[in-house]
């Protein structure tokens, strides 16, 4: 047995800086509401004691997708506090222990600066950098995809999230420079279709100017690049949801 000293104490569950706000579901009450209120919530969630802002639904069709489709790498763009870089590692790690991928699993998180992120994901776990690289570079620079290339095993197999300024202008660079990354049957996943929906998103204030995602994606699809992707609106299944966007890139066998 180690010295009681030495033994770590789990935190409190009642610690109110620990668990998100919650929310109430009263059966009079209107699903519009209820969606607003779980908007509101999600900026306040949290992973491994890191900041980690994704519905819980979301989160389960993430974990469905890069079992399906085999990812051994996610490419992020839009590292915020890098709570979902942990998640995204651990559910790698996860796939990778039941041998559904290789063990070299790898999560590239992309942000304009990463100036904080470092060490609040080495207060989280210390050896993060074994399985996440933090870059720093500009979504709209194409010469940022080069360097994410760079860190990616040859022939690994990606899913890439683009979770980023939620604008036309950076949705529609993100499909530009991001997509060649996704194999057949892989996914790249636009979140937060929601921004442009001003109703759903009383609770908060996206900073900057923001809106036009769910443009962007039907233009880029519209496209030489789109026209070998399928969008996926099915599998917003859980019904409350950030209204991502899931967009599979067809099987080269497939004559969609």
């Amino acid at each position: 047995m180690t010295d009681q000293e030495s033994v770590v104490l789990p935190p409190h569950v009642d610690d109110p800086e620990l668990l998100p706000p919650g929310v109430e579901a009263p059966a009079e009450g209107s699903l519009l509401t209820y969606w607003q209120d779980r908007v509101g919530q999600h900026v306040h969630d949290s992973y491994a004691g890191v900041r980690l802002m994704k519905f819980p639904e979301d989160l389960r069709m993430f974990e469905h997708l890069l079992w399906l489709s085999r990812a051994q790498v996610v490419v992020e763009l839009g590292t915020h506090s890098g709570g979902s870089a942990l998640w995204f590692r651990d559910r790698l790690r996860t796939m990778a222990a039941y041998g559904l991928v290789p063990q070299d699993i790898r999560v590239i998180s992309v942000d304009l600066s990463q100036k904080n992120t470092h060490d609040v994901l080495a207060a989280a776990d210390s050896r993060y950098a074994e399985h996440i690289a933090l870059l720093e570079g500009d979504i709209l620079d194409q010469d940022t995809s080069f360097e994410v290339a760079e860190h990616i095993p040859q022939g690994a197999r990606c899913l890439v999230v683009e979770d980023s300024r939620h604008a036309y202008e950076t949705t529609h660079a993100a499909l530009r420079h991001y997509s060649r990354f996704v194999p057949a049957d892989g996914f790249f996943v636009v979140e937060d279709g929601l921004i442009d929906s001003p109703e759903l998103c009383v609770h908060i204030r996206p900073p900057g100017e923001t809106g036009g995602v769910v443009s962007a994606v039907r233009d880029w699809l519209a496209g030489d690049q789109g026209q070998f992707f399928q969008d996926r609106p099915d599998l917003n299944r859980y019904g409350i949801s950030c209204r991502n966007m899931w967009l599979r890139r067809k099987s080269v066998t497939t004559s969609e």
